[in-house]
């Protein structure tokens, strides 16, 4: 028998050990951070020999053959002894790279690496956040579409209201998704690269490594800006790119998860109705105590993770606002939690929200039987007007109305017995010329308005659209762990 596995025996963050996502967790991994730190300093050198410096293919070529060859131990000795985490990755990499360790770095400032690698890892980060996105607007659309003509009783301050349809319920939560879906592909659009721009972001430094010639300065900004893959980058920044940048990602992140938490909570709460329900395993256990339990842990998990994303807003702004002139460096700790904080838990909602959606569970006759039990109140006014339609007096009709909903009233309120308005209206002989009515009267599908047509012309015009260019990547839902 295998030993069991010991537990850490150090605090690891639940976000990439107990809810892993391993797409997420590489991207802001110290794999991916540094190899990218050493990808900008090859893009660099690049840039910089097509512009005329004594830089060698040679050189670039030994910088390319050691990319992803990273001596950790020896990185960690250089950060502990120099206290400078790039200096101690640009000595790392020299000693891997020995002819090209004198023009490692050239011209630039620690913001070279850090801040672009921030912008290139939010960049995929962001990507793979629309992706997901998408596929959820793609699951719950479908689910939308399935239930459009099933109706359900609606409700206002969780009060029984007028009649809506499941399919129609679940578009005012795919329209929240498709508004995150909008704003995290505009921050994504609007993404721009720091680029090359020295110590205050002057370009002073390369002003002095090209003699004065500010057109390749620029053309340097430009031709690093492409190779790593951004369109343009910003023309004024201090030592950093402006802190704002952060705090408008963070902002968009957020709101998956207030969307993320309306869903999950309008869904605990039919749960409890027994309307509907998010999946259920198998051999799954609702309670250690109560073994007839089913509670919604996929919705409780996302409400409370979504809880710790829509908080995070706060840092990035405070950062924002705090930044002093060209640059502080108060900053930096804040954003190494914050940033992939954010990301890391909106990916776990996403990943969860669409594991949800692929199994969720709708009760129709729970849902009709409510329905009995709330529209004959409802279909009073439909009943009034068949009356006048018959000839009938409306202020009498009212009034015959008004008395029988009461005693109907007192015998659901009073004694617990089911509502019998219905039937009292059909023994009452004042009610004779809509008796053979009744039924056509108080079928449901007369209560949803235009609520399929919604559906279907949503879907239709708005979201099959924004999803039409990440349709490639859907795919089932994704296992959750624990």
């Amino acid at each position: 028998m295998a030993a069991a596995t010991e537990p850490q025996s150090k605090y690891r963050s639940p976000l990439t050990a107990r809810y892993p996502s391993e797409e997420m967790s590489y991207i802001f991994s110290d794999r991916n951070k540094f190899q990218t730190w050493r990808q900008l300093w090859i893009n660099l050198a690049k840039g910089e020999k097509e512009l005329g410096l004594a830089i060698t293919e040679g050189q670039i070529a030994e910088m390319e053959g050691v990319l992803t060859d990273i001596d950790w131990d020896r990185a960690a000795a250089e950060e502990k002894s120099r206290r400078h985490d790039v200096m101690a990755h640009v000595h790392t990499f020299g000693a891997a790279a020995p002819s090209a360790a004198p023009i490692i770095h050239l011209g630039a400032t620690s913001c070279y690496v850090g801040d672009n690698t921030d912008l290139l890892v939010m960049r995929d980060a962001l990507k793979v956040i629309n992706r997901k996105l998408a596929q959820c607007c793609h699951k719950m659309a479908d689910f939308a579409t399935e239930h459009k003509d099933l109706p359900t009783l609606g409700f206002t301050h969780y009060q029984p209201a007028q009649l809506t349809t499941v399919g129609k319920r679940a578009c005012l939560w795919l329209q929240e998704l498709l508004l995150d879906l909008a704003n995290c592909e505009y921050q994504l659009e609007s993404m721009r690269f720091r680029g090359v721009k020295g110590t205050t972001g002057t370009q002073a430094s390369f002003l002095e490594l090209f003699n004065g010639d500010h057109s390749k300065v620029e053309k340097l900004d430009e031709l690093v800006t492409e190779m790593s893959g951004f369109k343009s980058s910003f023309i004024i920044t201090g030592q950093t790119y402006t802190r704002k940048v952060d705090a408008l990602i963070v902002n968009a992140l957020s709101g998956i998860g207030s969307t993320v938490t309306k869903f999950c909570t309008d869904l605990r709460l039919l749960a409890n109705l027994k309307e509907m329900e998010e999946p259920f395993g198998k051999n799954q256990i609702g309670s250690s105590a109560m073994p007839y339990k089913r509670n919604p842990m996929r919705s409780e998990r996302c409400c409370s993770l979504a809880r710790h994303l829509i908080g995070l807003v706060a840092s990035p702004a405070h950062t924002a606002a705090g930044q002093w002139l060209e640059r502080s460096l108060d900053d930096t700790a804040n954003r190494r939690i914050v940033i992939a904080e954010a990301f890391l838990t909106a990916d776990i909602l996403l990943n969860t929200l669409e594991n949800i959606l692929e199994g969720i569970v709708v009760y129709p006759a729970i849902i009709a039987k409510r329905i009995s039990e709330e529209l004959p109140f409802m279909a009073t006014e439909n009943i009034m007007m068949a009356m006048v339609q018959e000839g009938g007096d409306r202020q009498v009709c009212h009034e015959k109305l008004r008395q029988l909903s009461i005693e109907a009233g007192a015998k659901v309120k009073v004694e617990g017995l089911q509502n019998d308005l219905l039937e009292r209206v059909q023994a009452d002989p004042y009610f004779m010329p809509v008796h053979e009515k009744l039924g056509d009267i108080v079928n449901p599908e007369n209560f949803i308005g235009r609520a399929p047509q919604q559906v279907e012309k949503f879907i239709n015009t708005e979201v099959e659209p924004a999803i039409e260019k990440y349709k490639e990547y859907f795919t089932a839902a994704p296992e959750l762990a624990v």
